[in-house]
């Protein structure tokens, strides 16, 4: 496939989503307010670490106090970028985990509206309320703490000069955004019986720029914080037709729920039993 077709067509995903979005209003303002809410207690912390980020920065640098003012300038303040990179990271999946948490069943109701106007969704799997609680809880504190992994990563490449202060930004942006679409699909793969991240990982690996097309546009409109509150709605919704192009139009089981030992099924039967040998003559 073209790349940049698959690009753009992955941010076509959030232009359709947000599309749908405006064609419900009332859905829209209901799926705004969650995202408002952890918006403004996500932007607190941003700034309270912006505020006090020189000083932090010169405490986790300690040897690099007698150096010459431009060498120290230049390592702070790579440092300083590759740091708050890192940590818009983890406050973009954060806020993502905390919003959806939140507004649960309003975003599963974008979902399933979603569903309805593309025709062909399969029935929510049977699980019990408390299975998918945990399950849910499970995987979104693995997510996170994949991301925290990303923001020391980023950190420790922010030290190396020039080509670290460059890539720092790019691998957090990147990352930031695969986390996130990992999270923005769960609800259409959840209804196919697809349950566990390495489903979602499968599936969205046979199109990753497609994913990141989608992923990393709209993890950088959910760091701007009032944006954020805007763009969840409409992300949601592009979640969900991202996972439907993701999938084949006949979803294949997850292998883990396939018992490898179990006989095939008889062939069918007529209603006088089956077939008697012949009579020898």
């Amino acid at each position: 496939m073209n790349s940049v077709r698959e690009l753009f067509g992955g941010f076509g995903v959030l232009l359709r989503g947000l599309a749908i979005m405006l064609r419900k209003p009332r859905l829209f303002l209901l799926g705004a307010l969650p995202a408002l809410i952890t918006s403004l207690l996500f932007l607190a912390a941003l700034i309270t670490l912006a505020v006090n980020l020189v000083d932090l920065v010169a405490w986790a640098t300690p040897f690099a106090d007698d150096w010459d003012n431009a060498w120290q300038g230049l390592l702070r303040g790579a440092l300083s970028v590759a740091l708050l990179a890192g940590a818009v990271l983890v406050m973009v999946v954060a806020f993502t985990t905390v919003t959806l948490g939140l507004g649960a069943p309003i975003y599963d109701k974008i979902a399933e509206l979603v569903e309805q106007e593309l025709g062909g969704a399969p029935e929510a799997p049977d699980e019990s309320l408390m299975s998918s609680v945990a399950r849910s809880v499970r995987q979104s504190v693995g997510i996170v703490l994949v991301s925290l992994t990303v923001t020391v990563g980023a950190f420790l490449i922010g030290l190396v000069p020039l080509i670290g202060w460059m890539a720092a930004p790019v691998l957090t942006a990147v990352m930031g955004g695969w986390l996130l679409g990992i999270e923005l699909t769960t609800s259409a793969f959840d209804r196919r019986g697809l349950l566990r991240i390495r489903d979602r990982r499968h599936f969205m690996g046979t199109r990753r720029l497609r994913v990141l097309g989608f992923a990393i546009p709209t993890y950088f409109l959910l760091a701007i914080p009032f944006a954020a509150v805007a763009v969840f709605p409409a992300a949601t919704a592009g979640g969900t037709i991202l996972a439907r192009e993701l999938l084949p139009e006949t979803p294949q089981e997850p292998q883990d729920r396939l018992n490898p030992h179990q006989a095939p099924p008889l062939p069918p039967q007529g209603p006088q039993g089956p077939p008697q040998a012949p009579p020898q003559g």
